[in-house]
């Protein structure tokens, strides 16, 4: 196997793992309905930052070779608010204002969003090229989001001000996701798995600033209302936080913007296999429409790279 061809395989392998564990996180609000989405948010990554510490904290100096810059300090904070604190809390707002198989649909669109991000880099498949494929990811979403406000005419209000939470968490990952593939493709020296950890550490200390208030004017339920929140959000942040981080890093660090871009359609299927699960029924007609759409859309723009793009190291 070339070693290309390695880097290609382990890349995708990783992006497909990510997506499944990042999937769970549209179930998560589902499981702790008492407590608000500003709560669920601080608690996961306040529990990533004390899960990653002890696990970076022995040889750390060694760890991170040459240390890092004020410039990845100041991107570390940018990614934890961006991708991690007002993400997970837009994503908890429209989960449970939408439900979570609209508000994944919507997240859906991050492969179109940051493929139009990715044209823009040198050795990338033209844009007129891609236009197509595009258009047909952006019409499986319009699907969805049709789908929902006809379901729930008296709730119109509320399926819209879900869908715009959604929206909001698909423009906070976009930037998450074109600023952590240009960091982890630049710090070669320090590990994938090392950049996730940081990245928890950071957003945990953002987390603690706003922690005290969001608990204390909150109410929030006695008894084993908490022992199920706790539990949920620590499971969260080490599958979805520290382990589908640091398989993203791997995939970022092996692919370039164009292709992890298409790899972010695993979260939404998965989201989407777990929302029906949960909700123990069968997606509607224009759901399955907009999963056609979408899976069509994203593999005819996939069709469209060069197979021969290569890769980061």
């Amino acid at each position: 196997m070339r070693r290309d061809d390695g880097n290609l395989f382990q890349g995708v392998a990783a992006g497909v793992l990510a997506g499944a564990l990042w999937g769970l996180v549209f179930i998560a609000p589902r499981l702790t309905p008492d407590f608000t989405p500003v709560q669920i948010s601080l608690a996961r990554y306040l529990a990533y930052g004390l899960l990653a510490l002890p696990l970076l904290a022995p040889g750390w100096r060694a760890r991170l070779g040459g240390g890092l810059a004020r410039a990845d300090w100041m991107a570390l904070v940018w990614l934890g608010l961006t991708g991690n604190v007002i993400y997970y809390i837009c994503l908890a707002v429209a989960v449970n204002l939408a439900g979570p198989a609209p508000t994944s649909l919507i997240i859906g669109l991050l492969p179109v969003v940051i493929t139009l991000v990715g044209t823009r880099e040198a050795g990338a498949v033209p844009l007129k090229r891609l236009i197509q494929p595009l258009l047909l990811v952006t019409a499986g979403v319009a699907l969805i989001s049709a789908n929902t406000l006809v379901l729930a005419p008296k709730d119109w209000w509320r399926q819209a001000l879900g869908l715009l939470s959604a929206a909001c968490a698909l423009g906070c990952w976009t930037i998450y996701a074109v600023l952590n593939a240009r960091c982890v493709a630049r710090l070669t020296h320090i590990s994938a798995q090392d950049w996730s950890l940081l990245l928890g550490i950071v957003t945990a200390a953002e987390c603690a600033v706003f922690a005290a208030p969001a608990f204390l004017l909150s109410p929030v339920p006695a008894g084993g209302g908490w022992l199920t929140f706790l539990g949920v959000s620590c499971g969260i942040a080490l599958l979805a936080s520290v382990i589908g981080n640091a398989l993203w890093n791997f995939a970022s660090r092996r692919l370039p913007l164009t292709m992890t871009g298409q790899l972010v359609v695993f979260e939404t299927l998965f989201a989407l296999i777990y929302s029906f699960g949960w909700e123990g029924r069968w997606p509607t007609l224009l759901e399955l429409l907009a999963i056609a759409a979408l899976l069509g859309g994203v593999w005819w723009c996939v069709s469209r790279h060069r197979v021969d793009h290569p890769a980061h190291d």
